[in-house]
């Protein structure tokens, strides 16, 4: 995100351009409602005359009690159909497990032997670095695969939050959460602990890197 920028950040997961596309789409609809309601109320402010024909209409009634419901199926058959997506895993090719602490994050790859580390945000302030999201071990992930995250949480209720993967998932303490994970494209994706878990809440930064499966297999070997 950069300053004063208004919409969403750019999608990198097919879930995340589904949730833009049903945010146009009830955006639309709330659009067309408030200008239909302001052009009738409009009207009847500057119209002085009285229709007797409206004045006690079945079928204006019949209009008006109809519609709502009918813009309601509207807005929620997308919503249901995205949540269900939402809670669809298949397939993944590996599992990590991530855990919430005051206040940092730890991860630990299930599929591969002593692959753990802390994530801890950077105090350096240099221009290599981007202020309050930097962190010192970052999440190496490959693109273009199913991945299962499991989170949980060690003391409070944290919630690991990627906005731009539309991920967003509370760490519990005593529960193991399930999300999963699909990026499109190789990059830096950034997020931070979006549940106020205490003093230090907004400095527990998210940072994943995503590149190329036999790039992401070297690493693992070189861990």
């Amino acid at each position: 995100m950069t300053w004063m920028k208004m919409n969403f950040q750019n999608s990198n997961s097919p879930l995340m351009e589904q949730l833009i596309f049903f945010h146009d789409h009830t955006i639309f609809i709330i659009i067309m409602i408030i200008f239909m309601i302001t052009y009738i109320m409009f009207y009847l402010i500057i119209n002085k005359n009285i229709n007797i024909k409206i004045s006690e209409n079945q079928f204006i009634e019949m209009i008006w009690t109809s519609l709502p419901p009918l813009i309601l199926i509207f807005i929620a058959m997308p919503s249901l159909h995205l949540l269900y997506l939402m809670d669809e895993i298949k397939s993944p090719i590996m599992t990590i497990k991530i855990f919430g602490h005051q206040w940092f994050w730890s991860y630990e790859y299930s599929d591969f032997k002593n692959i753990e580390f802390e994530s801890y945000m950077l105090n350096q302030i240099n221009k290599e670095n981007f202020r309050l999201i930097e962190v010192d071990n970052k999440t190496i992930l490959p693109f273009k695969f199913n991945i299962r995250l499991l989170i949980s949480s060690e003391d409070v209720i944290h919630s690991w939050t990627i906005p731009s993967l539309a991920i967003k998932m509370d760490a519990i303490p005593g529960r193991m959460n399930q999300i999963n994970l699909y990026m499109n494209r190789p990059g830096i994706y950034f997020g931070q602990c979006s549940e106020i878990c205490g003093i230090n809440h907004s400095f527990m930064p998210i940072q994943i890197e995503s590149i190329k499966l036999n790039k992401f297999i070297k690493w693992i070997k070189n861990f």
